[in-house]
């Protein structure tokens, strides 16, 4: 595009946010993030940019999947564009509802606005798309989920698919990774489906396999909705234990692999498996233990 025409085209749209009458509802939000695009791809000046931002946040409520989309893509949709506006918009709109609930004397950690709740689906659904762009960093990835207070979910289910499809794009995590990536679900706020899929999938870090086995065990011993209670704190306990041995069987495992494998080695080249050798093979690494106490 001819550098002139793109100033005078940037002009035009500043003067045009500057004249836009102050009524939040005064335009739908799909033409407010058309908008919005149009200064991020013009590269409008900063208030030009934070103005649209603020008017979008303000009504959120009524954004869906498609409005935050077309503020994350380049034009033809190839990869990933800005994610800093969308972060600044969900960001303001849950700072209003915060100062909402203060002023109503009450507290958006334990209960949300219907708005609230609808723009947490829609972040997740929106999590969800981009999920699989290999430019979204998990850093990225949280800091959007993370936006979203935990009350404003009544289920993680939503959260879950778009993790899943996070892992699923991502094949080249390690266990820490993934573990980062499910650190913004809550496993016991999984519905009964979610559980059974989660329990099944391999993608998941063990201790999210673990947290799903065990939701029912937890819930009873915890009672409806404390978490606090001896029992429930000994479930816990219990549950990182078991993780840890988990864990430690999927090493020996490996090394009984690797055993084998070496032997079968030996065997196929013609020689013998000696006793030094077993002896080696034996102290070479200590094995995990295979139980609890």
């Amino acid at each position: 595009m001819d550098t002139d025409l793109r100033g005078r085209q940037r002009e035009l749209l500043e003067s045009i946010v500057a004249l836009l009458p102050s009524e939040k509802s005064a335009f739908p939000i799909n033409f407010l993030c058309c908008l919005l695009r149009t200064a991020i791809f013009l590269r409008a000046d900063t208030r030009c940019k934070n103005e649209l931002e603020k008017r979008i946040s303000m009504i959120l409520e009524h954004v869906t999947v498609d409005d935050l989309l077309v503020l994350s893509f380049t034009y033809d949709g190839e990869r990933l564009f800005d994610l800093e506006s969308v972060r600044r918009i969900i960001s303001g709109f849950v700072e209003k509802e915060k100062n909402v609930a203060v002023f109503n004397a009450g507290d958006l950690r334990e209960a949300c606005s219907t708005g609230m709740l609808r723009v947490a689906k829609t972040v997740d659904a929106y999590l969800g798309e981009i999920a699989t762009y290999g430019e979204l960093s998990i850093s990225k990835f949280n800091g959007i989920a993370n936006l979203v207070p935990k009350a404003a979910r009544k289920v993680d289910d939503d959260l879950y698919r778009a993790i899943d499809i996070y892992l699923k794009a991502h094949q080249n995590l390690d266990e820490i990774e993934r573990e980062k990536v499910c650190s913004v679900m809550d496993p016991l706020k999984l519905s009964y489906e979610a559980r059974v899929h989660a329990s099944q999938n391999k993608r998941l870090p063990v201790q999210i396999v673990l947290h799903a086995l065990y939701y029912d065990q937890l819930k009873l011993r915890s009672g409806l909705d404390d978490h606090k209670t001896p029992d429930a704190l000994t479930t816990r306990n219990q549950l990182q234990a078991d993780t840890s041995l988990v864990k430690e069987n999927e090493a020996l495992r490996t090394e009984l692999l690797k055993m084998k494998m070496y032997i079968q080695d030996i065997q196929k080249s013609g020689g013998t498996t000696s006793k030094g050798v077993l002896k080696n093979l034996r102290s070479s690494r200590p094995c995990p233990r295979l139980w609890g106490d």
